[in-house]
């Protein structure tokens, strides 16, 4: 839809975010673009994104400038357990934005890490209004049947292209903190649909001890039903504050406070003995006997209590590694929460940090992990999926392995090809004169491959004929089929689609 710039605002020496239009000549996208920056405009909240201008280029293409956000977004965190309290600050701010968003009869639809950055000073912005609809028209897309938002993150409701209000966009806040709590988002599948289902069916996962006080208000803003969350931004950031409150000890009773005061009285100071004198020798052996095996008992004891706790760290940790090993057996890697081989093994670690069984299980399910993100990534290759949908696209799964295994070399020449195949369908929409769609495969090419000398060589190539006035060279003939093929009167069915002829060429 639009792409964007890091520039410079002349008049005031500061630098601005610049969103451009990438094509002037789609009224529905132009429309789209302009709401978008009208919607942002009416907000002002420290934690909401600020709209700077709204204007056209000379080509016709709309933009917006806006302000700059350094920090990166809350997505580069994947992955990582917040400290509790810094996660409650972060869910704190974006949902004091949310409430101005709601007051303005708006839902976001879309909140996620990837649309919540950061500023220099650790304050958060939320961003990306492109699919925020006012509350009271019904969304066109809904109505067709299509889910808008991201199914890692979507309320249940969003998930079924149901009616929606502003509750959703607490749903979505929920999932964030969940994320930010254990480390890992449960509702994310291995595909579309079963991240789908799992947002309409799974309930929330049971959390760790050290978090359980943040249950119920997980619970709550998790429900599935909307009627069980909370009611509002407003209702949740009290919630928060309650949460935050330190705990006070409970006050000692009247009854405690008298029997505290009173009891030295109650106790009758002994009597002051004389000196005894010494007992003879056949007196004090039944004593000295008993003492000694006294004695006796207490070290016999202490010594079994020794090795019953030397004992129950290992039995515990051997349950935990065969868990671990059912669960890698079974494919059960990273899901159910809590009930998984990754889970198992970190068990493990916390009881013994040296432990090479539980080490090498991790090392395992990595690997598998990795062979099913690759074998994920090729067959969205095939099926077309480069890029869409985010959470389930050939670029994702192999960022996937590249976040468990950085440098992996299968990953990194994935996402070569995949930057290949957008420099070839580039190079055929220029061809055919479409300069738009070339640029926009360079664009959706680079953000797969930011560094790809092909598409920065074709992009420069592109941009240099633009600036001499040089048209389109015109598109070369389809080679023709091997003389093998089958012939058929169909044309259409005797050859493949572009993509594929394009995929069977390249590879």
């Amino acid at each position: 839809m639009a792409e964007v710039y890091l520039a410079t605002q002349e008049s005031l020496h500061r630098k601005v975010a610049v969103k451009v239009l990438l094509n002037a000549n789609d009224e529905a996208f132009s429309k789209r673009f302009i709401r978008e920056g009208h919607i942002v405009a009416s907000l002002h909240h420290p934690a909401i994104i600020t709209i700077h201008d709204i204007n056209r280029l000379a080509d016709g293409r709309y933009y917006l400038a806006m302000e700059f956000v350094g920090g990166g977004d809350l997505a580069r965190h994947k992955g990582e357990v917040f400290e509790p309290r810094r996660a409650l600050d972060i869910v704190r701010q974006i949902a004091t934005g949310l409430a101005v968003v709601h007051e303005q009869g708006l839902i976001h639809r879309d909140i996620k890490p990837a649309n919540i950055l950061f500023r220099s000073d650790g304050t958060l912005v939320i961003t990306d209004f492109g699919i925020a609809k006012a509350l009271e028209m019904d969304s066109e897309l809904t109505g067709l049947g299509i889910a808008v938002g991201s199914p890692a993150y979507s309320s249940p409701e969003q998930a079924q292209c149901q009616p929606l209000d502003i509750r959703t966009d607490i749903y979505s806040l929920g999932v964030i903190l969940l994320e930010m709590l254990i480390g890992t988002n449960p509702f994310r599948g291995a595909s579309y649909t079963q991240t789908v289902m799992n947002q309409v069916q799974m309930p929330p996962p049971s959390l760790p001890a050290h978090i359980s006080p943040y249950k119920a208000v997980l619970e709550q803003m998790l429900a599935k039903d909307p009627n069980q969350r909370f009611a509002d931004c407003q209702a949740l950031l009290q919630a928060l504050d309650e949460l935050d409150q330190p705990e006070q000890p409970d006050e000692p009773s009247e009854v405690e406070l008298e029997s505290t005061r009173f009891a030295p009285a109650l106790i009758d100071p002994a009597p002051p003995q004389a000196e005894a004198e010494p007992e003879p020798a056949c007196r004090r052996s039944p004593n000295r006997r008993l003492a000694l095996w006294a004695l006796g008992s207490l070290l016999l004891l202490g010594a079994a209590s020794g090795t019953g706790l030397y004992l129950q760290p290992r039995i515990e940790i051997a349950e935990l590694l065969t868990r671990g090993e059912q669960r890698l057996a079974a494919g059960q890697l990273v899901e159910p929460a809590q009930d998984n081989a990754e889970y198992f093994f970190n068990q493990a670690l916390q009881l013994d940090e040296a432990s090479e069984e539980a080490q090498q299980g991790l090392q395992r399910v990595a690997a598998a992990r990795i062979a099913g993100y690759r074998q994920l990534a090729e067959q969205r290759i095939a099926e077309e999926h480069l890029l869409e949908p985010e959470d389930d696209s050939a670029v994702f799964y192999y960022r996937q392995i590249l976040g468990l295994a950085p440098g992996n070399a299968q990953a990194l020449a994935g996402l070569d090809q995949v930057a290949l195949l957008y420099a070839e369908m580039s190079k055929s929409a220029y061809a055919k004169g479409d300069r738009d769609l070339a640029r926009a495969y360079i664009k959706h090419g680079l953000e797969a491959r930011p560094d790809s000398p092909e598409l920065l060589a074709l992009r420069d190539q592109y941009e240099k004929r633009t600036r001499t006035g040089q048209a389109p060279r015109p598109s070369a003939a389809p080679p023709s089929p091997p003389p093998s093929a089958p012939q058929s009167t169909d044309k259409q069915a005797e050859q493949p689609n572009g993509f594929k002829r394009l995929w069977n060429r390249l590879f």
